[in-house]
């Protein structure tokens, strides 16, 4: 099979590399083919931080730019795109980018190893808001720095950092010549040869053409969970098929009982779609995982994934969201969490993709939370994730949806609890045989995260909670490393 070309933009170059491995990553081309070194390895999965970059990709006329981790994205996965490292920011005659020099005054790098990795978050924190007038807040820098795990420094002085930068002489981007080389690489677009080795289709009937050719490719999104299988699995595919250039997936479309977000949205404005709607759910969003990793990973991958510790599908199965999944032969439909057959396991045929989530929207009387319970409060997997959503009328249960994750083989909805709740009057003692019956419903595993006695007795302090808040007390310790209470 032939490995396509790739070509992107890098030092205001166009870069085109021909006979790149379909499994080579973008860190591993930086360090060890281009040998950019500032750009460094750390964890290797996606959770420290220091290989930390930034790709701008064309967008309504401009540029938008994400940070991303370099260790677990592929290289052809940023064909047609602009990147920049920590070595690409100092002015020709020397003079630092505003992002360093307020690293440098703001003594905010120690040994020095992880300090690329802050700098290019920042780099894309300047570019998204102060080359945009805004203001940049300690609440804002400490959002965009959640994927940079190292701290020798301390966390005022790199915050402080995040804050100076915008009162240096300012530096741009001249993003017309940067559009300009983009979009010559947009014309002069590869072919989608059906033996390539890294397939890559722009539109949904292309992929539904190439998957029913290749049942047996690897489908990609943005890595997030596949990088890791390559990193520390050492596992090789000899083909990938790319689903993040399909245009008709990158749309979130918005309609009057519900919101269709395509598969290849980024877990960032996915999560950005279903906050618009739901507001309490903004903490919980900033959560999941580290921004570098909501920015490459896709809400379509991460239900697809099916981990039972995956924390969308507690969420989405709480809300009543359905899956959509499409073939050549047509589509069906079904709720999400009957996608799933076992660990990893799914309905989906060999020449089925999966397209589109459908998440309903909110109607009056609906009260909802999500809960996560993790070690760590940000970049952490939860141990146990709990998601209720409650029609509440003239002081009784109308409805009840709840998901649960991290307590069996799949992510599950609460059959019994829900039906526990239903039609019972909302208060404390109804609470109380509902707990009891969660506690029970699942046999959970104990493992790294937690013992199992552990998830059985919070999944019921987390019901306990939900009453609690659906009462107008709101839990004292909001600002647990365990739990935060995700409230309007």
């Amino acid at each position: 099979m032939t490995t396509p070309p790739i070509e992107f933009v890098h030092r205001g170059q166009v870069v085109s590399l021909r006979n790149v491995p379909p499994t080579r990553t973008l860190l591993e081309l930086l360090r060890e083919d281009l040998h950019l070194s500032a750009t460094k390895e750390g964890c290797g999965e996606g959770d420290c931080g220091a290989c930390t970059v930034v790709l701008g990709e064309a967008r309504d006329g401009g540029i938008q730019y994400r940070a991303i981790n370099a260790c677990i994205r592929l290289v052809h996965s940023i064909h047609g795109m602009a990147l920049w490292t920590a070595q690409d920011l100092v002015a020709d005659d020397g003079t630092l980018h505003p992002v360093q020099e307020a690293m440098v005054q703001c003594h905010a790098s120690q040994c020095g190893f992880c300090t690329p990795g802050f700098v290019m978050s920042l780099f894309g924190v300047y570019q998204n808001q102060v080359c945009q007038g805004q203001t940049v807040t300690r609440e804002a820098a400490q959002h965009a720095l959640s994927g940079n795990l190292c701290r020798c420094t301390g966390y005022r002085p790199i915050l402080q950092a995040a804050q100076t930068m915008a009162k240096l002489p300012p530096v741009r981007i001249d993003e017309a010549k940067v559009l300009q080389k983009l979009e010559r690489i947009s014309h002069n677009q590869r072919g989608l040869e059906t033996a390539s080795t890294y397939l890559a289709p722009r539109t949904l009937t292309q992929l539904l053409s190439l998957r029913a050719q290749h049942p047996k490719a690897q489908i990609v999104a943005g890595c997030t969970d596949v990088g890791l299988w390559i990193t520390k699995q050492h596992r090789n595919f000899a083909q990938l098929l790319d689903i993040t250039r399909v245009q008709e997936l990158q749309r979130v479309e918005r309609y009057p009982h519900h919101i269709a977000i395509g598969a290849a949205v980024t877990l960032a404005d996915a999560f950005d779609a279903l906050v618009q709607d739901r507001p309490q759910l903004r903490t919980f969003a900033s959560r999941f995982a580290g921004l570098p990793v909501r920015n490459s990973g896709t809400l379509g991958g991460n239900v697809a994934n099916g981990s039972p510790i995956g924390d969308s599908m507690p969420l989405l199965i709480a809300l009543g969201a359905n899956v959509v999944l499409m073939s050549q032969h047509g589509h069906r439909e079904m709720a999400l969490e009957q996608l799933y057959t076992g660990y990893r396991q799914n309905v989906m045929a060999p020449d089925e993709v999966l397209a589109w989530i459908k998440v309903p929207r909110p109607v009056a009387g609906e009260f909802s939370r999500v809960y996560k319970i993790s070690k760590r409060f940000e970049d952490d997997i939860s141990a146990v994730c709990l998601g209720l959503n409650l029609h509440i009328k003239d002081g009784k249960v109308r409805q009840a949806s709840i998901g649960v994750g991290g307590v069996a083989a799949t992510p599950v909805r609460a059959l019994r609890t829900q039906a526990a709740l239903r039609g019972q009057p909302w208060s404390q003692a109804t609470v109380r045989r509902a707990m009891a019956t969660l506690r029970s419903e699942f046999a959970p595993i104990s493992d790294m995260r937690a013992s199992a006695a552990y998830r059985i007795e919070v999944l019921g302090n987390l019901l306990q909670r939900f009453w609690l808040e659906s009462q107008g007390a709101v839990a004292l310790s909001l600002e647990s490393p365990d739990v935060e209470a995700l409230t309007s």
